[in-house]
Order: structure tokens, then sequence, then C-alpha cells
């Protein structure tokens, strides 16, 4: 934690959210928070929690739903997880658990409250933001609704973009809007190359 009257820098902040116990008593395999920061990054990634295969290794979205989420976005994985060009901060940085009838416990809703603004404002080189499923879509956009939001995805460029989660769940619903395909994924993967391949910020 920062002295009072001195700021608190980004490796600070992500110290203190990599030891945080707050919802220990809640979480069926205990705190692992599981996130990737860095100043000169220039891609961020809001989504939702990690799953068990990510609470295992520690390592953001190193499941099935990320090797979907690649595929969306146009990136292999030495890209996607490239922290000085990539930063992945969940709603939830811990493994919430699962539902009785399937499915993961929404995330903690004390997490991104108590994170989100010691680490995201201190992204200064953050030039798209990508909003992954509806509980980040609901924080950084409000009520609506995932499918309105993603659908309006044109109304949030260039600094953001939503996307369902990339589980099997959204499969059916990709399938069944196929404008997502034509239309949102050429421009999400141009967006994500232009983002990438842009010049660091000076210092970075």
């Amino acid at each position: 934690m920062a002295e009072r009257g001195v700021a608190e820098t980004l490796e600070e902040a992500a110290a203190a959210a990599r030891a945080c116990t707050l919802c220990a008593a809640q979480l069926p395999l205990g705190p692992r928070p599981t996130f990737r920061v860095s100043e000169t990054a220039r891609l961020l990634i809001v989504s939702q929690a990690p799953g068990t295969k990510v609470h295992a290794t520690g390592i953001p979205f190193n499941d099935a739903s990320g090797d979907r989420l690649r595929l969306w976005l146009g990136v292999d994985r030495d890209a996607f997880y490239d922290a000085a060009r990539v930063a992945l901060v969940p709603m939830g940085l811990c493994y919430p658990g699962r539902l009785p009838k399937g499915g993961d416990v929404p995330p903690m809703k004390i997490c991104a409250p108590t994170w989100h603004p010691r680490l995201i404002p201190k992204l200064p080189a953050v030039r798209l933001t990508l909003l992954v499923g509806s509980h980040a879509i609901a924080r950084m956009l409000g009520p609506g609704g995932m499918a309105a939001h993603v659908r309006r995805f044109r109304d949030y460029l260039p600094g953001r973009l939503a996307l369902p989660h990339p589980s099997w769940r959204t499969i059916g619903w990709e399938a069944a809007n196929p404008w997502f395909s034509a239309d949102l994924l050429p421009e999400l993967r141009a967006r994500v190359r232009e983002t990438l391949d842009s010049a660091a910020p000076p210092g970075g």
C-alpha cells in the first residue's frame, strides 16, 4: 500500500490484488487472483472470472474459452499472452465456484469495485478495451442486455467493443446471429491487429 499522500503505483496495486483474501471464506478453491497488467498494454480485456483450469494454472484464459476468444480475436497464444501489449483484468479475480445446475457462480460482487479502480486507471497506454461477457458489459456499458450491446458494437468504437462470453454456451447464440461472424468479427480482428501493432507510447 502506498504511503498517505503518495500515489499508488501499478506494481503496488497489482501486488495488493494478488494478495487479496477478501472473499476467501466464499471461494471453494480458495483465493488465487489471476490477472495481467502492464503500463505499456495497449489492449485491455475485461472478462468474467477464472474457471477451474485457469485457477489451477494461474494463466488467464488458459482453457477452451480462451481458445475460442483467441480465434475471435485472430491472435495466437504468444500475442495474447504478451503482457507488454495485452492486459487481462476479469470482473472477479478468483474462481467463484459452480452453480448447482451447472455453470459458474457470478463473479464476487466486491471484487471489481475494489480492484478495477486501483488497476485499470493505471493502464495509460490502453487504446482498445474488450468487454467480454454480460458481467463486464453491464458494469462498463450499463443495463440493456448483452446481446443488445454486442449488436451495437459500432456505437462504442473506437475505444470499446462488447463480446459475448466465449464459452460453449454461446455457440448456439453465435449460430443464431450470423451478423456476429459476418460483421463484428472482421471489425474486431482489424481493431485488435491495429491496436497490437501500433507504436508503443514514449518510454514504453
